[in-house]
């Protein structure tokens, strides 16, 4: 498998990890304390890094810290929105488009030769 695909495939696991670390504990432990939430949120966070690490140090034979720092971006907001409207229930908002085009320049500048 070629080592970008690698690369993005283990980016979007490590983002649906950390987006449930750092966003879950809005619909699940509301009546928690926020130490307990935050507690929860490390212990989710450790498959984050477990998957982030190796998908940087893999990209990185091929890709700069830029294009991968892009990348991981693209990813964040493509895992948030759909937890955002689907799991947390948020509203559409128009803005989300406007962020993914933004960050489609910041993918062109990127990786242009």
């Amino acid at each position: 498998m070629p080592v970008v695909i690698q690369t993005i495939l283990l980016l979007i696991c490590s983002n649906i990890f950390m987006t449930f670390a750092w966003y879950g504990h809005l619909k699940n432990l509301q009546d928690k304390s926020w130490l307990i939430a935050a507690l929860l949120s490390w212990c989710i966070a450790f498959f984050e890094y477990m998957l982030m690490v190796p998908a940087n140090r893999i990209g990185h034979t091929v890709l700069s810290v830029a294009q991968l720092k892009i990348i991981q971006e693209v990813i964040t907001l493509s895992v948030f929105v759909p937890f955002a409207l689907l799991y947390l229930k948020e509203p559409f908002k128009i803005d989300y488009v406007y962020a993914g085009l933004c960050l489609l320049g910041a993918v062109y500048f990127m990786f242009r030769a």
